[in-house]
């Protein structure tokens, strides 16, 4: 027994050193000196910017005054990364979508996801320049908003390639007037993907859309506008002529903001009258078509925290290539009235709590009707929810 006592109290003392000389070796294998972020690059994070753009809900959808069903859901999470990587010259954004297919397009070889990823260069104060993918620098404060404080789009915006790569030239004329002008792809996908072969028409070898761009303001900002025009060729002789003109007042508490937009194609790149006609009638994309929206919203700050707005939209459609000689060219109206509260739990953090209605009516007219077996119809969704732009870093 006195024998065992001695072994087994050196057994134990064994033991611990070959436990302290493993935890030595996995200590020594670390670096504690070395940050993770090297000191010489922290200073460049105070450029640098992380936010996670969210709108969260929970929404309940009823179709033409039926309950449909209720679910929790990310309307909308976009992480977006920004910041200057050298002085003031050379600055970067890339935006990626999280709600939407992640697939590479196959003009410009980017996700679908990615609405930014460029890269710009102040070559003067007043003179800058863009390379990448970003957004079509299209008039209209409804596209000109962080797409996360938008419920629902009118349908311009709602069907549009609107993040498109190629390059931006802005100028700052004077404090209160800029332009901007752009050569981009005008698509992200080929024309066979998107129209498939159509007869007679004869695809373009270099698709681009050229987009120039007027912000303005007046009386020290109480009065602004958002302006532009855009030419984008979709094929041979068919192009697609883009206006849009945004207009806002501020108003104390109350903020007031009118878009007019009109878009007349060669080929429907909207696809909606396309949608309308059967394929019976027409197999091909619509030629020919043009569409016409106003949009209308109002904000109103009632109290410190809360916040009331209503939208009111309305989009016409039109087929003016229609061969019938007894046409109607006007198809289709839709009509869009969005009233919402908005409530700021914090001050000077960006977070906000809301509960909106999103009513939608379709009105097709007694020609769609007839020839095209169209039918009216109404949706709507009540959604209770949080929007940020949460800054991470």
């Amino acid at each position: 027994m006195k024998l065992r006592i001695p072994l087994l109290i050196a057994s134990i003392l064994q033991v611990i050193v070959a436990s302290s000389q493993i935890e030595k070796q996995i200590d020594t294998s670390i670096n504690h000196t070395t940050p993770i972020i090297p000191t010489e690059k922290v200073e460049l994070l105070k450029n640098i910017d992380v936010i996670a753009n969210m709108q969260y809900g929970f929404n309940n959808d009823f179709q033409d005054g039926k309950y449909v069903g209720s679910a929790f859901s990310m309307n909308q999470f976009r992480l977006e990364i920004k910041g200057k990587v050298y002085k003031d010259k050379v600055y970067f954004r890339f935006r990626d979508r999280y709600t939407k297919s992640t697939q590479p397009q196959s003009v410009d070889n980017i996700s679908a996801s990615t609405d930014l990823a460029y890269i710009g260069v102040n070559l003067s104060p007043k003179v800058s320049m863009q390379f990448g993918k970003m957004c079509a620098d299209w008039g209209g404060y409804e596209f000109d908003a962080n797409p996360i404080d938008i419920y629902a789009y009118n349908d311009i915006v709602e069907y549009a390639d609107n993040f498109l790569s190629g390059v931006q030239l802005g100028w700052q004329l004077t404090k209160n007037h800029s332009l901007t002008f752009q050569i981009l792809n005008s698509r992200t996908k080929t024309f066979d993907e998107l129209y498939d072969s159509i007869p007679g028409v004869k695809q373009s070898k270099f698709p681009a859309a050229w987009v120039a761009n007027w912000r303005g303001n007046f009386a020290n900002g109480m009065f602004q506008t958002l302006w532009s025009a855009s030419v984008f060729t979709e094929a041979v002789d068919k192009e697609m002529h883009y206006i849009a003109l945004g207009n806002q007042l501020l108003l104390k508490k109350w903020t007031i903001q009118y878009d007019f937009k009109w878009s007349k194609e060669g080929l429907d790149r909207k696809t909606i009258v396309t949608g309308i006609v059967p394929d019976s009638y027409d197999p091909y994309a619509a030629m020919d078509v043009a569409y016409i929206e106003h949009w209308l919203r109002f904000t109103y700050q009632f109290a410190p925290k809360w916040t009331v707005s209503g939208i009111g939209m309305v989009s016409d459609a039109y087929w003016y290539g229609n061969p019938d000689p007894h046409k109607d060219s006007h198809l289709r109206t839709a009509w869009g009235f969005i009233p919402s509260v908005e409530f700021y739990p914090f001050k000077n953090f960006n977070l906000k709590f809301f509960g909106t209605y999103i009513g939608r009516t379709y009105k097709y007219t007694d020609y769609s009707k007839k020839e095209f077996g169209s039918a009216d119809t109404h949706t709507g969704r009540i959604s209770i929810g949080f929007i940020s732009p949460l800054v991470v870093l």
